[in-house]
């Protein structure tokens, strides 16, 4: 089953998570429908009561009510909860700006469910905007409610944000999203002005105040009395939930602080931090610069630190760290910062310090990606061009990539490197499957443009060009190779190398592709197991499986399943 990257920004993080995120998006559904309610008095208020009635006769049925009002309730206490449960309260700034906006609502959210909601159950009142208006419009509680639009909106759009900025569409449509979230508050703060001033002058008539007060059912002193009672009430609760939040958060710490470690980095701070934690963990946890280009999944040995003091309190290194410690030939002492978690005083040196001077970024560093990766060499190049001058050389070239290069451009593919007659291509796409698609509907449109190319070469006298291509899937390091301002970017890993030594093998089979069996199931195409060959490749430790291909322009007709890749 294919999973999307939407898929895993909903899924990830536990039950916990997808509550939070369920709740929440049944909530900004709610205030998207709320402002657009309002601002329809922009134009009449014919057209702010009628979408009203319309948006009550779905959210006051007793069943979607509860659900919007459990909502309510669970996205609220999910959040004081991960409050509570945090480390640290070191976050970016857009985290900080949502969880200070959330906590700012309830303030005035409780006095506007209460004077609505609560006063139509318990006092039949007809809470229709007018009512809400005029209860608002003389005094600054008209403009604590317009503010509370703005933080509501805010925290839902910084929410919204966070979720989906993970999917690969979310990137492209963010300019376009961004112009609607600032027309939705503008627009209902418009409807809401012009209706208040419409209605306001009606009320300010003592005949229709009259008609005003009947029509609306509008509440007695005594009724005020004691919903205001009311809202105090549910504001001592909140306040309440809150003191017992940062109660939790402060007593957590404490014991964190009595079951917490110290470590001291060679030429840096000096840090405490809870027991349990990986060493990475801690130094991003206490701000303390630690390089870690493959996220601290121990893929790489950029987070490795030499151990000067209390190496001898560490367990020994697993199997994943000893590999990777191992392949870099470093010293007893040497340990995977994101590897370890110290119990014991530790005094480290970080091997990899990170250089505030150099201009890099995380991603130039280093992007962990699963990547289709396409070889190809032209055969016989030496022995066609003995004798011929290096202009003619150079022209023959130039020529033969002209014509197969936009084969490998038009799936989205990029030439990482030109080597003499030959050349290497990776397909950086969404995913895995969509990179692999694209590698084989590349490899047959190549071969297809060689055919049209020594059509050519044919008309002209000229021999007829051969290639041969690796095609292969695997995981691939984007980044920046070269000095700091200097440096172009490519691609390392055993993909790379594995590619290269299918399209070696394409010589002896006699050839002009070798794909991998990892691509061809990444692409979901169904092939005869018969047909697949086991290759042992020179500097590969396992048995690569791929499928032999005479012609790559006859994959999409001899290979069951190509339809949806490639057709015409």
């Amino acid at each position: 089953m294919r999973v999307t990257a939407l898929d895993n920004a909903l899924w990830r993080g536990g039950w916990t998570t997808r509550l939070r995120i369920g709740s929440g998006l049944a909530l900004f559904t709610f205030a998207f429908f709320h402002f657009i309610n309002i601002g329809l008095g922009l134009f009449h208020t014919d057209y702010l009561h009628g979408m009203q009635d319309g948006r009550q006769a779905i959210t006051r049925n007793n069943l979607i009510s509860t659900l919007f009002y459990a909502a309510l309730f669970v996205h609220a206490g999910l959040a004081l909860a991960s409050i509570a449960q945090r480390r640290t309260l070191r976050m970016p700034i857009g985290s900080a700006l949502q969880i200070v906006l959330g906590l700012l609502i309830p303030l005035q959210l409780i006095s506007h469910i209460v004077q609505t909601r609560v006063a139509h159950e318990i006092y039949d009142v007809n809470d229709e905007m007018g009512y809400i208006i005029v209860l608002m419009w003389p005094n600054s509680a008209i403009w604590m409610q317009s503010l509370l639009l703005l933080i509501v909106w805010v925290h839902g759009c910084i929410g919204l944000h966070m979720w989906l900025r993970l999917t690969h569409w979310w990137r492209n449509t963010v300019p376009y999203l961004i112009g609607l979230a600032v027309f939705i508050p503008s627009f209902a703060l418009a409807g809401l002005l012009t209706e208040g001033r419409r209605i306001w002058s009606d009320f300010s008539d003592e005949f229709l105040r009259e008609q005003y007060v009947e029509h609306y059912n509008w509440p007695s002193p005594e009724a005020f009395q004691t919903m205001f009672s009311i809202k105090d009430n549910a504001l001592i609760a909140f306040w309440f939930a809150l003191g017992a939040t940062a109660l939790f958060y402060v007593g957590r710490k404490l014991w964190r602080r009595r079951h917490s470690v110290r470590i001291t980095y060679a030429r840096g701070p000096e840090v405490v931090a809870e027991k349990g934690m990986t060493l990475l963990e801690i130094s991003q946890a206490n701000g303390v610069p630690h390089t870690a280009l493959c996220g601290g999944k121990g893929r790489c040995t950029t987070c490795r630190v030499i151990v000067e003091d209390g190496a001898d309190s560490l367990p020994p290194a697993g199997d994943v760290e000893a590999r990777s410690l191992a392949a870099v030939g470093a010293s007893g002492q040497t340990r995977l910062a994101c590897q370890i978690r110290p119990t014991e005083p530790l005094t480290v040196f970080r091997v990899f310090r990170p250089d505030g001077g150099r201009n890099r970024g995380h991603a130039s560093q280093g992007q962990e990606r699963q990547l289709a990766v396409l070889f190809l060499d032209m055969r016989g190049f030496t022995a066609r061009t003995t004798g011929q001058l290096p202009y003619d050389i150079v022209f023959l070239l130039n020529r033969f990539f002209d014509a197969i290069v936009p084969a490998i451009t038009a799936e989205g593919g990029v030439v990482d490197k030109y080597m003499g007659d030959g050349l290497l291509a990776v397909f950086e796409k969404r995913d895995a499957s969509s990179s692999a698609r694209a590698g084989l509907k590349a490899a047959i449109d190549i071969s297809r443009a060689l055919d049209r190319f020594n059509e050519q070469l044919e008309a002209e006298g000229s021999p007829r060009i051969r290639i041969g291509m690796g095609l292969h899937l695997g995981d691939l390091v984007l980044g920046e190779i070269g000095a700091a301002g200097h440096a172009s970017r490519t691609i390392i890993g055993d993909a790379v190398n594995v590619a290269s030594r299918l399209e070696s093998e394409t010589k002896a089979l006699g050839v002009e592709l070798l794909v991998s069996d990892e691509l061809l199931q990444a692409a979901d195409v169904a092939i005869n197991p018969d047909e697949v060959r086991l290759f042992q490749l020179r500097g590969v430790t396992q048995p690569v499986p791929a499928l032999p291909v005479a012609r790559a322009s006859d994959l999409g007709q001899s290979v069951h399943g190509m339809e949806h890749i490639y057709s015409g």
